[in-house]
C-alpha cells in the first residue's frame, strides 16, 4: 500500500508555500500523491496589516485539529525562522498535540523539513536542531536530506542558496522580496521526491 504522506506549513508572505509546491512535484515526481494544509494564523488582521502579509489563501485547509496527522506515514513541514526556531504558529499547533503525545499517535511516523529565513546564517540548521526536540518526544523519526541526491546542488557555492543535509530551504531577504530561486526549488523537489521514496521503503 502506497504510504500516505501530508505537508504541512505556515507561509506568511507565500514563500514557505512555494517551497511546498515544489515539495509535492518531487512526491508525485515518485509516484505518490500528498495532502497539503495549513498552520492556522495567530496574528490579528490589524497586525498582519501592519506587516503588509497577505493574510492565508483559502485554496489549501487549516490544520485546525492534532487528530487529522495521525492517518498519515509522513509528513513534511514548512516551517518559516523566528529567531533560530519554531515561529509561534507552529509552536501554537504543537501545544495542541497533548492528547497525541499522551497515546503516541504521532510515534514511528516519519517527518522533514524545508526551512525559510531572511538571510544568510539566520537559522535554518538551528532550526532544525531546535525541531528535533519537539520531534523526539512524539517519537517521529527524521529523515534528513542528506547529500546523497542533491550533492551538486548543496555544494555549489557559485551562487545564494537555502537549504543543507537537514532540508531544503530558501532565503527571502528582510523585507521578503526574494522569492525561492531555481536551485532551491530544485532541491525542494529532491527532497519531496526522495522522502517519500524514504517513508516507502520503511511503511510498506
Amino acid at each position: 500500500m502506497a504510504p500516505k504522506i501530508a505537508i504541512v506549513f505556515y507561509s506568511m508572505y507565500g514563500h514557505i508555500r512555494t517551497l511546498a509546491e515544489a515539495e509535492k512535484r518531487g512526491i508525485e515526481k515518485a509516484g505518490g500523491t500528498v495532502d497539503l494544509y495549513q498552520i492556522p494564523e495567530t496574528l490579528s488582521q490589524e497586525v498582519l496589516t501592519q506587516m503588509y502579509a497577505p493574510g492565508q489563501p483559502t485554496d489549501i485547509p487549516l490544520l485546525e485539529d492534532p487528530a487529522t496527522l495521525e492517518p498519515y506515514d509522513g509528513i513534511l513541514m514548512g516551517i518559516p525562522t523566528r529567531y533560530g526556531n519554531f515561529p509561534a504558529q507552529w509552536r501554537t499547533f504543537w501545544d495542541k498535540t497533548g492528547a497525541q503525545w499522551a497515546k503516541g499517535s504521532y510515534h514511528g511516523k516519519m517527518a522533514g523539513l524545508f526551512i525559510t529565513n531572511a538571510t544568510q546564517g539566520g537559522g535554518q540548521e538551528s532550526t532544525a536542531l531546535a525541531a528535533m526536540s519537539t520531534l523526539a518526544h512524539h517519537g517521529i523519526i527524521f529523515v534528513p536530506s542528506g547529500y546523497k541526491h542533491a550533492f551538486a546542488q548543496l555544494s555549489d557555492v557559485s551562487e545564494v542558496r537555502g537549504g543543507s543535509a537537514w532540508g531544503a530551504g530558501s532565503f527571502t531577504a528582510g523585507d521578503g522580496s526574494r522569492l525561492p530561486s531555481a536551485k532551491e526549488l530544485e532541491i525542494a523537489e529532491i527532497q519531496g521526491e526522495q522522502f517519500y521514496k524514504t517513508v516507502a521503503k520503511f511503511s510498506g
